[in-house]
């Protein structure tokens, strides 16, 4: 008979297996569905809720993949069919997908593309170029109005989104065409205009689409050597998607002029709509859709819940993974020097990996969404486990052992009965560790499509909306808190009394 502290911790891990397959039950149970995915930007949150909102109208169950970060991560994910349609823009395609040089046109894109298994669409109508833009009052200062007489101010200070800085269609063909020196710093394209606002930098991209250069007072400088090619909005889909879907987003084509798109992305970054209700308003005024279709949105609350139960997901099945794999290895190797300590730098390793660097790592093995997050979480979560297995095991007083064997104990009796309640301390300690560590690094697992409390905060980000970001960051803070609190209930009911630190028996 095993003893009590580890029946417990068995019907624990079963507990945390049973709660996660029926959580994934659920998801499965939505049946087949059209995903949308987009960009973090906001002008595609909205375009892909704008799709999103067609297809729901027509009957189809959506998956909403938005907020993915970086270009290649969401064409890697509709090629392999993680995403059946996202809006993509003309000079990206030709710039930094196809590296193509030619003329934009529909056919030769779509050549190119064929063998990828993916198709190009026609343009929804406008062009949302790039553009460097900084406070009108700081232009009027310095008399500059093209991006020729930006290049000659040496003291500005210019900060740029990543993805701009990496591309070269960005910063680097920038400084070859119009000979800039200076540094820029990197950040979030959300975050520029706000740092802008408060003085931090002089200088950022922008798109020309852009709802908010109004809201900062920003212009937009000349590009008078015509370095930015056109970016005209096109949805990008996989080439399996069925011709009734086709046809739903082709309704979109011509449909949205420079005006029209600047305008409703001020409803959101003015006015300070949703981007579903902005969705809404486009379709209905367009005369798309019969009834009103964000009445199926889900409220805030319900897309907490969501977002928390996909949350709790993620982080149990990750978790469980770690004390399935962790702990018996941890049990199995303690006794060899070498090899514990081999294991235990192998499982550190993986800790020196940023979590968005290791996330990204994963999608060309296993796509976009939950199951690199996952993987990722999982291998975070083994050396705390690990580590706490070991080091507990291996720290016991060596006179308790030799009571053991003194008894006439079997090697399994001595582990069972002695060596891990005495060790189980420790190790309930490091799983907490993990458990709080996935909870906390799960809130990136949303810039690949995962979803989980990330989602509402890389939303925030682009729409530099705190409260946004705050329904993401105070459950997952109200989680860790929990986790804590659930720790302590099970050290009480598992651990002997005088065994707990701090206490003393009663």
């Amino acid at each position: 008979m095993l003893p009590q502290s580890i029946r417990g911790g068995l019907v624990i891990l079963a507990l945390i297996l049973v709660t996660s397959s029926v959580f994934g039950a659920q998801e499965n149970d939505r049946g087949r569905s059209i995903t949308v995915g987009s960009k973090n930007f906001n002008e595609n949150y909205l375009l892909a809720e704008v799709i999103s909102q067609l297809f729901e109208d027509a009957g189809y169950a959506v998956d909403r993949k938005f907020g993915m970060s970086g270009t290649m991560v969401i064409y890697q994910a509709l090629r392999a069919g993680e995403v059946d349609v996202y809006v993509e823009y003309t000079g990206t395609l030709a710039q930094v997908i196809l590296n193509y040089s030619g003329e934009h046109l529909l056919d030769d894109f779509n050549r190119l593309l064929a063998a990828e298994g993916i198709e190009a669409l026609q343009s929804i109508g406008f062009n949302n170029s790039y553009a460097i833009s900084l406070k009108r009052e700081l232009a009027d200062e310095l008399g500059i109005s093209t991006i020729s007489e930006l290049a000659q101010q040496s003291d500005i200070e210019m900060g740029f989104s990543i993805e701009f800085l990496n591309r070269s269609d960005g910063w680097s063909g920038l400084v070859k065409t119009y000979g800039f020196s200076q540094q820029p710093t990197g950040m979030d394209h959300g975050l520029a205009y706000r740092a802008i606002d408060e003085g931090s930098i002089d200088v950022t991209d922008a798109y020309t689409t852009d709802g908010d250069l109004d809201l900062y007072g920003l212009i937009l400088l000349e590009d008078d050597l015509n370095f930015f090619p056109q970016y005209f909005a096109l949805p990008l889909i996989n080439s399996s998607l069925s011709p009734q879907a086709r046809n739903l987003i082709a309704e979109l084509s011509g449909r949205i002029d420079e005006q029209r798109m600047r305008e409703l992305n001020g409803r959101v970054m003015l006015d300070g709509k949703s981007f579903a209700e902005v969705a809404s308003e486009f379709l209905q005024e367009e005369g798309l859709v019969e009834r009103n279709a964000n009445s199926s949105n889900a409220t805030m609350w319900s897309n907490l819940r969501r977002n928390t139960l996909v949350h709790l997901q993620l982080t149990l099945i990750a978790l469980s993974l770690g004390c399935a794999v962790g702990l018996p290895v941890g049990i199995a190797v303690y006794r060899y020097g070498n090899l514990s300590r081999s294991i235990i730098y192998i499982a550190g390793l993986m800790q020196t990996i940023p979590s968005i660097a290791l996330l990204a790592l994963f999608i060309p093995l296993f796509g976009i969404g939950r199951t690199p997050a996952i993987i990722a979480l999982f291998l975070y979560s083994l050396l705390p486990i690990l580590r706490s297995t070991i080091t507990a095991l291996l720290t016991i007083d060596p006179a308790l052992k030799r009571i053991a064997e003194a008894l006439g104990m079997t090697r399994m009796q001595q582990l069972t009965q002695v060596l891990i309640p005495l060790a189980l301390p420790n190790v309930l300690s490091g799983i907490k560790t993990a458990a709080i560590i996935c909870i906390g690094t799960a809130t990136l697992a949303a810039f690949i499509g995962a979803g989980g409390l990330g989602e509402p905060i890389v939303t925030g980000l682009a729409l530099n909306d705190t409260s946004l970001i705050l329904q993401g960051a105070i459950p997952a803070a109200c989680l860790a808190i929990l986790t804590e609190l659930l720790f302590e209930m099970l050290e009480r009911v598992l651990i002997k009394p005088h065994m707990l630190v701090g206490q003393l028996p009663t």
